[in-house]
């Protein structure tokens, strides 16, 4: 990644809980008759989160039915958006859409921030990372943007040390040798439910709470308060074509002032998540910075 680009794409501003999202219509007939004459089907990984019930209730409080479809894993829900089953989708970051974006020759873009949350280590075997013997083997993510985003979590927790430091773009092929542990590569849903088999394993935030983690598991996590966190902001994704579309754009704005919702995005995170309302200007900036420094790197 050049460091032109990187630096770019870190220094944008992180608004936490201030800002607002995007406006919606000048024309506030049309923008009611759009939210009473359609259903709006939001992909996610975890509709079992109760807070998405809660959005659901405040959407249609604001006339808008929202239909909250689930999936297994987090390779699905974009390329349903991009072929037309869903109109919506949150589950990801900056990093994992444009991963996804530069790999499919497509064009998604956030039209809403939601919140940043840390990636952590977990183990139902150590209390310390200290305590990991070497030689012993950590699991993490094996989608590309999570995979390295878990190893540079390693690394600060003194397990690994990866080539030149370190990037977005870290696979475990970087991994010196010498380092610490062994790390393989599993499906981001089999980490939680894997901890038996290994020392250790990074888990996504989805999974942690679901799988009965707690802080008591936890050994490390990376800061979501650093600048260098801006790219993991997870974010409302839509087709370019809908990114002003004003029923769209009003949920974004349900889901971060409904006091309800924030509440339970908080407590689904096990109080870890950071709310933002970051601008979407700076989202969209973000992404093509992310992008045009993959495509630098393939």
């Amino acid at each position: 990644m050049s460091k032109k680009s990187l630096a770019a794409a870190l220094a944008l501003p992180l608004v936490l809980l201030l800002g607002a999202c995007a406006s919606g219509s000048s024309d506030p007939a049309a923008s009611g008759d759009a939210a009473q004459s359609e259903t709006v089907r939001i992909g996610v990984v975890g509709a079992g989160d109760p807070y998405w019930e809660t959005f659901t209730e405040a959407a249609a409080d604001e006339g808008i039915d929202v239909e909250i479809v689930n999936f297994d894993s987090y390779d699905q829900p974009n390329p349903a958006l991009a072929a037309g089953e869903l109109d919506l989708n949150q589950f990801q970051h900056i990093i994992y859409l444009a991963t996804y974006n530069v790999a499919a020759g497509d064009d998604l873009v956030p039209i809403g921030a939601t919140a940043i949350y840390p990636l952590g280590l977990y183990s139902t075997k150590y209390t310390d990372v200290d305590d990991i013997p070497a030689g012993e083997t950590i699991a993490v993510p094996n989608d590309e943007s999570n995979q390295a985003r878990a190893l540079l979590v390693l690394q600060s927790a003194g397990l690994i040390e990866l080539k030149d430091g370190g990037s977005i773009f870290s696979t475990v092929a970087d991994i010196e040798d010498g380092s610490k542990v062994t790390v393989e590569a599993v499906a981001a849903d089999f980490t939680a439910s894997s901890l038996p088999d290994f020392a250790g394993a990074v888990v996504n935030n989805d999974f942690v709470a679901k799988s009965g983690l707690t802080s008591k598991e936890l050994l490390a996590q990376d800061d979501p308060a650093d600048a260098s966190a801006f790219p993991y902001i997870n974010i409302f994704a839509a087709k370019a074509e809908d990114a002003e579309n004003p029923t769209y754009l009003k949920l974004v704005k349900i889901y971060q002032d409904t006091t309800a919702v924030q509440d339970g995005v908080l407590a689904a995170s096990g109080g870890t998540g950071v709310l933002v309302k970051t601008p979407v200007a700076d989202l969209l900036t973000s992404l093509k910075d992310t992008e045009d420094d993959i495509r630098a790197n393939q």
